[in-house]
């Protein structure tokens, strides 16, 4: 179901701007406007014996229903985590849309589910040590020779979820793009990303972008339907966001990732639901932008 459609402005940059810049406007202004109900640091979380989480259900392998039971990598993790705590874990599961949001306004104490890092999201939230790899791709139909670059991207008509970290590195592929002489086509986006690749596959779209996991995952699903394009960004990281009042909660947090890293159960994980373990990830919480830049030039290297 198509929730926005960007028609193409005078300036393609200009517009690409504006859509980005009110996209994030306008959730820190939402978050702002309820910054004073802060989420429970761990302290709290142990004297009342027991932490919120908030999971999305629609965001395969991180976090998805099947035969009406939540399923995926966060599903198992959630199990490994209740095995863990001293205390018990309260899941409830939400619309991606307003989910950050829910965290942030303390209605739970932190986001269990598949968020890709982000500037904007790192000046709101601290983020527990990466747990997968989330560069960027384009995802066209298998039929669809038309696309074999970034070059072949110029013009053509793309989806991508509101409020999603993919939707806020734009502007790397419109340089990408500008560098080979081409621009941005039209922009669409979707409540969720089933949406945008039901409308892909049907043709209203000409590709969708999304990060490595759900990519590769999607299109080893249905290979005679989608098949994986180019990168169309530098390197990303899928994590856990906690609200930066709780840093106590952050280093527990990072505490079990480093339990399940030692025990060999996060690689194990990581291989079942993504096909790959991550040995190489930073193993320290992302509680900067300055940090994640640096740890994204390291990468590049």
């Amino acid at each position: 179901m198509m929730r926005s459609i960007l028609h193409p402005a005078t300036s393609p940059s200009r517009r690409l701007a504006t859509l980005i810049a009110t996209t994030a406007a306008s959730a820190l202004v939402a978050i702002s406007l309820t910054s004073s109900a802060l989420a429970a640091d761990l302290p709290d979380i142990e004297s009342r014996g027991s932490m919120n989480v908030a999971t999305e259900d629609n965001y395969a392998p991180f976090n998805y229903i099947e035969n009406g039971n939540a399923v995926g990598f966060n599903a198992d993790m959630l199990v490994e985590l209740r095995k863990y705590a001293d205390f018990d874990v309260k899941q409830e599961i939400l619309p991606w849309t307003g989910l950050l949001a829910a965290v942030s306004t303390g209605q739970y104490d932190m986001a269990l589910t598949g968020a890709l890092v982000s500037d904007e999201r790192l000046r709101m939230f601290d983020y527990t040590a990466p747990y997968a790899s989330a560069q960027h791709f384009a995802i066209k139909r298998a039929n669809d020779d038309s696309i074999k670059s970034v070059k072949d991207l110029s013009g053509k008509t793309l989806g991508v979820q509101a409020g999603s970290v993919p939707l806020s590195r734009l502007p790397e592929l419109e340089k990408m793009l500008k560098k080979d002489g081409g621009k941005m086509g039209k922009v669409v986006q979707y409540e969720s990303y089933p949406e945008a690749f039901a409308d892909l596959a049907n043709g209203r779209l000409d590709f969708v972008i999304d990060s490595a996991v759900p990519v590769n995952t999607l299109v080893a699903s249905k290979p005679k339907v989608f098949a994986k394009g180019p990168a169309v960004s530098g390197p990303g990281y899928d994590s856990w966001p906690i609200p930066k009042s709780s840093p106590k909660l952050l280093a527990y947090m990072n505490g079990f990732l480093d339990h399940m890293r030692e025990t060999g159960r996060l690689a194990e994980l990581q291989e079942k639901w993504f096909g790959e373990s991550f040995p190489d990830l930073p193993t320290e919480p992302l509680t900067s932008v300055e940090q994640f830049h640096e740890l994204q030039s390291k990468s590049t290297e």
